[in-house]
């Protein structure tokens, strides 16, 4: 599913962001990914859907050798892909059903399939009823499971999340992973960038932990810190 063989990124020719990482993620695996800012975990992320490339070494992922994508593949390839963020990126301008449907309008799918996927997913999040309502007008907490919402639209293979919670609350933040859990339980891949370390060692999944660009750690079953 996704296979990290020796990966090294350096940026400005000097600054390593991942310094010979190798990891294998399977189809269906929950994994967090943690350290200390700057330990290259947004990097991680970022390579798994091809908004970064590595330097050196390889990154597969749904069967791809991402280096060697040709540039009009990759927003294809992103389609198997969700991506929920820190900072929501919603449209402001789009209610919340607009923010959802327009991951599907892209792509052209039908109207029909549009509205019964939306519907779907707003009520997988338990917001069908703020389908109306514009971001400014929710809570930080609505507006992220809208964007967890919209990255679940498409029915990925895989989701990913950088830091989904680092301005929720606690309370929130662990009904903002009990989502991510519950995709998860779909059969969806789930790979998230943390440094909630209360809900990481409460939920107890993969842990792979990176320190200064390099994987120091990887175990099942993991806490935040051994």
């Amino acid at each position: 599913m996704i296979s990290f063989r020796n990966v090294s990124k350096v940026y400005n020719g000097s600054v390593k962001a991942l310094n010979g990482v190798s990891l294998h993620i399977d189809k269906g695996e929950f994994v967090f990914a943690v350290g200390a800012s700057g330990a290259g975990k947004s990097t991680l992320i970022k390579m798994i859907y091809r908004e970064e490339t590595p330097s050196g070494g390889q990154v597969f992922v749904l069967g791809k050798d991402l280096a060697k994508m040709r540039r009009r593949e990759v927003p294809y390839f992103r389609r198997r892909i969700g991506v929920v963020f820190q900072d929501f990126k919603l449209l402001e301008h789009k209610n919340a059903w607009e923010n959802v449907s327009f991951a599907l309008e892209v792509t052209g799918t039908s109207r029909r399939e549009i509205n019964r996927r939306v519907s779907q997913a707003l009520n997988l999040v338990g917001l069908l009823d703020r389908r109306e309502a514009f971001p400014n007008e929710l809570s930080g907490g609505e507006q992220q499971r809208i964007a967890i919402a919209r990255a679940l639209v498409r029915n990925p293979d895989i989701l990913l999340a950088d830091e989904p919670t680092g301005n929720l609350d606690p309370k929130t933040s662990m009904e903002i992973f009990s989502l991510l859990e519950r995709a998860n339980l779909y059969g969806t891949t789930v790979v998230v960038a943390t440094h909630a370390q209360d809900i990481v060692n409460n939920l107890r999944k993969r842990v792979v932990e990176l320190r200064d660009g390099t994987l120091v750690r990887d175990e099942r079953r993991g806490a935040y810190s051994c």
